[in-house]
């Protein structure tokens, strides 16, 4: 500064200096709406809280934004943590964003309602693409703690429930960053080698931190592209996560799962009982009828005096040919006297008839002369009479009688 006149830079530094001298802004929370939020290639967010009034310019750099759980979005209400400084190149102060949280819900809830619409949408939840468990399974995979009670409960439940299955636990961490990639992990690993016929999968109650690797995008589409069944067991019954909406079975508690996952062999023992002795009585209702019917058929008499039977059917076959041959004669005498009559009609009418009571035919040019009016003086015609036919010359033509 000289002459107590300020350069830009100058001025811009100094407010800068008072701004971040203030104890009272080096931390602050502001309640606000999300507007125009932006997230650049550097991973650093960009946006504006706004209220009714006035305007507030923000930023998150990227090592506070990979911290969120949620998804923030413009026009969320929202709180946000950080302090005021100043961008000396603009000469304007921002806030400087180290913490979000949504407005009436931490921010674990909002994350998880935000992906639930998400996952919705592109039909993870449908139940048409559900999978039906196997109803006796050999193998049982189980993803969880091998340190934590829920294994344990299932192994004992399992193991007394239905003790023919071989139980293949899977263990990974299923708290913490690391426990999706390693629930993920299992789950690919069962599918890939087919280790069993149903997977259960998911640990003990707890808070939401606790079990939020179960409301992980990546575990949820792991267990929708299983190709394996998946039994979602996590928490007790208020508990749910997003797993439970894409898997295809939902266990209240891990116990519960195991109980789903196979049947009690008792009652399997108790029904295979009581089928072996509905299928006894069936047969034997079936052996009793066969019996009856075999009676029935042993007492005809085509059985118990094959000769008399015998008899009886060829004399019956000598009457039915007796009757055919009866019919058949006086069919063809009918057919015969028809004959006979049609024949005397046709003779009756014979142009020969004709002839022979003294009429002849006249033809000219092959054909038959049907009037005068046919035939002129000098024509040659040739008449037909009984016996043969003349060839004659017409000399005169008369009309009339």
């Amino acid at each position: 500064m000289a002459d107590g006149v300020f350069t830009v830079s100058e001025l811009n530094a100094r407010v800068k200096s008072l701004l971040e001298s203030d104890p009272m802004l080096a931390r602050v929370t502001v309640r606000g709406e999300l507007s125009n939020y932006k997230v650049y290639p550097s991973g650093h967010h960009y946006f504006t809280l706004k209220d009714a009034d006035s305007a507030l310019r923000c930023v998150m750099f990227r090592s506070s934004a990979e911290k969120l759980r949620f998804r923030p979005e413009s026009g969320m209400s929202v709180t946000a943590t950080g302090r005021i400084g100043v961008y000396p190149r603009d000469g304007a102060y921002q806030l400087y964003v180290s913490g979000l949280m949504p407005e009436g819900a931490g921010d674990l809830q909002a994350a998880f309602e935000q992906l639930m619409r998400k996952l919705d949408a592109e039909g993870l939840f449908d139940p048409a693409h559900k999978k039906p468990l196997p109803a006796y399974p050999r193998r049982v995979a189980v993803i969880t703690s091998d340190a934590g009670a829920a294994v344990h409960d299932i192994i004992r439940v399992l193991g007394r429930r239905w003790p023919l299955a071989k139980i293949l636990v899977l263990p990974v961490r299923v708290q913490g960053e690391e426990a999706p990639r390693e629930i993920v992990g299992a789950i690919r690993y069962a599918n890939r080698y087919q280790v069993a016929d149903v997977i259960i999968t998911g640990r003990g109650g707890g808070s939401i931190e606790d079990l939020w690797a179960f409301n992980d995008e990546g575990v949820a589409r792991a267990i929708y592209a299983s190709e394996i069944p998946v039994i979602s067991a996590v928490g007790h019954e208020p508990d749910k996560t997003i797993s439970d909406y894409v898997a295809d079975r939902r266990a209240a508690t891990p116990s519960n799962a195991a109980e789903i996952a196979g049947p009690d062999i008792r009652e399997v023992a108790e029904w295979t009982v009581q089928t072996g002795t509905r299928m006894a009585q069936a047969m034997d209702g079936r052996l009793r009828l066969l019996r009856r019917r075999l009676e029935e058929l042993s007492a005809r008499p085509a059985l118990t005096d094959p000769e008399v039977y015998l008899g009886a059917k060829r004399m019956a076959l000598d009457y039915a040919r007796a009757n055919l041959a009866g019919a058949g004669e006086k069919l063809t005498g009918d057919k015969r006297r028809a004959y006979v009559a049609l024949a005397a009609k046709l003779d009756a009418l014979s142009p020969l008839k004709v002839l022979g009571r003294g009429y002849a035919i006249a033809r000219k040019d092959g054909e038959a002369i049907r009037s005068v009016d046919g035939v002129s003086p000098g024509d040659r015609i040739n008449v037909k009479l009984t016996g043969g036919s003349v060839d004659c010359a017409v000399e005169e033509v008369h009309h009339g009688e």
